[in-house]
Order: C-alpha cells, then structure tokens, then sequence
C-alpha cells in the first residue's frame, strides 16, 4: 500500500512549546514512528507514512497540545506516558490533560513540588481521602514510599494528625547486624536511611531534627511499635515484605482514633531467610475486602527513576518471575 502523505499546520500554539529545545520533544515523538518521515519547518509538520500511523500520530498530537496548554513545559515523559503502549498500555488522556497542579501533595525544600506522577500514585492520593488503611504494593522505583512520606508530611503539617511514624522491618538483606559498628541506633539507621531521605526532601533538617527530638516524627524498627496504640498518627510500615503475618497483625492491631495507616511492600524482594515466612500477600488477601481498606498495586508502568529502570525490572521479572 502506498504511503500518505499530510500536512499539519499548529495554530495558536507556539512550535517552540512543542518541539521542545533543539527539537528534543520532537524526536522522542519520532522515536514511536519508525515508518513514518516527520519534517518539521516552522509551524508545520508534514507526515509521510500509512494511513494509520498518520492518523495515530495527528491523534496524540492534539492530545499533546492540549496538555501543553495546562502546563508550563512539556517534557520527555509526556510524551512517553502518551506514546508508550508497552510499558503505559492503561494511560488515559483525560489523565494526562488534567491541571498540572492537580495532585500536587507537598511543598518541600527549597520551593520544589512533591507531586503524584504516575497513575498509581495517583490512586494512592485518592484513596488516601475514603480509606483510613491503605496497602501499597510493587517493584522499587515506582514512588510508593515516597508518596506515602509527602502524604504524610502534608497531613502533619495541616495538623490533621499530632505524629509521623515511619517504621520499617530490621532485616538483613546479607549483611549481618551484629557486624556492624556502633550501639543499637548506629547499627539500625542505615535500615530506615531512605526514609530519613525521603523526610530531608519534604522538611527543613533543622525543622526536622527538632521535630523528632519533640517525638513529633519517629522512625524505628517494627519491633519497636509492639504494644503501642497509635491515636491521631500517620503511620507507614515500609518493606512490609519482610514482617511475618503475626508481624503484620502486630502493626496493624496499633491503629488508634484519627489514625492513618500506609504498608508499602514488594513481594519479588523478600529478604528473610524463607521466603515462605513473608506476611504480606496472605495478610493483604485476609483484609482487602473490609471497608476502609484500600489495596494499591504499582507495576513497571510506575517506574519514575532512571528510564533504563522499568527496563531492567522487566528483564529480570522475564527470567526471574519467582524466586
């Protein structure tokens, strides 16, 4: 069949705000259509290809110039999350054309926005406001912690609750506690170090190291929570892959009044010696169907770290589905 050919002309729309600089957004949109020559001169494109990519392509690009208008700048990952069908195939463009500011969650340090990215980020935050538990679950890198963490700092910092916890579970991943030099808290930091991280972002570290000196913010292993009723708290139990299912009830049994409680969990990176021994997913399959729980499940799609990451999880979950 032979190739179509067609001319779109962007009108009231500047070429720059979609080309991006040095046409970099142009030709990561070229990167979707192999077949197809696009020739950018001025405020026109012309297209050469099949009827369909022709098409597909005038399609996402309306689409593209709509999410321009309610943004400031488009970037690479516009147009990836649009364009992307292998590892975004549940993208929505009513999603992607929403307000920028939308699901903004935090202002941190130094002025920068602590947003939701991802769809499932997303549906985090929105199940944050009609369920008082809530289980996220998926590989590393797609942002479930640390979208937990700004919900929370947001919570704490619109006095909606009177504590952060953040509690993780002291397994080791190979190395040894006991090897490790220091007393009890020097040999536990370096176990919770990506939530001190997370809480650096979003928090000034004076305002920060004043306010867990005040035990406004905690963080300490699990064992820790054993026997505490945890009333007006935002809570977060992370890596809960790695509790045991009498574990898991222990944490979950802390809830108090006015208490907000996120799991975040990844079941392909259990750290315990048996991996039989993880609670998590028979403790999810025990509640997920109770009112005012909400289960989350991230995927690849979620990745927001380095590109070559959602890559990279996909090759080994392709050669190593269990463990």
């Amino acid at each position: 069949m032979a190739n179509k050919e067609r001319k779109i002309t962007l009108e009231a729309i500047d070429p720059m705000d979609i080309y991006g600089v040095n046409n970099r957004i142009l030709d990561r949109i070229k990167r979707y259509f192999p077949k197809m020559k696009i020739v950018a001169r001025g405020s026109e494109i012309h297209l050469e290809g099949s009827e369909k990519d022709i098409k597909l392509f005038e399609e996402r690009l309306n689409t593209l110039i709509e999410i321009r208008q309610r943004k400031r700048n488009l970037n690479e990952d516009d147009v990836d999350r649009l364009f992307d069908y292998e590892n975004f195939p549940e993208v929505h463009e009513e999603e992607l054309s929403m307000p920028e500011d939308t699901y903004n969650i935090v202002y941190g340090n130094e002025g920068k926005v602590v947003k939701a990215r991802t769809r499932n980020q997303k549906r985090l935050v929105d199940e944050y406001y009609k369920n008082d538990l809530l289980f996220a679950l998926g590989p590393a890198g797609t942002g479930k912690t640390y979208t937990a963490i700004a919900l929370a700092v947001r919570a704490l910092k619109n006095k909606e609750v009177k504590k952060l916890i953040l509690t993780r579970p002291a397994v080791e991943a190979g190395e040894r506690l006991g090897f490790l030099p220091g007393d009890l808290k020097d040999k536990l930091d370096p176990y919770l170090q990506p939530l001190y991280d997370a809480l650096r972002d979003m928090i000034h570290p004076k305002k920060l190291q004043a306010l867990m000196e005040e035990g406004i913010i905690q963080i300490a292993p699990l064992a820790y929570m054993r026997g505490r009723t945890l009333d007006s708290a935002f809570v977060i139990l992370d890596e809960a892959q790695n509790t045991s299912i009498g574990q898991l009830k222990m944490f979950l049994t802390r809830m108090g009044c006015n208490a907000k409680f996120i799991v975040t969990g990844d079941a392909s990176q259990i750290d315990l010696p048996n991996k039989r021994d993880s609670g998590l997913i028979r403790g999810v399959e025990l509640v997920k169907n109770i009112k005012g729980i909400a289960v989350i499940n991230f995927g690849t799609e979620d990745i927001v770290r380095h590109p070559l990451v959602t890559k990279i999880v996909k090759a080994f979950d392709k050669e190593l589905p269990e463990e």
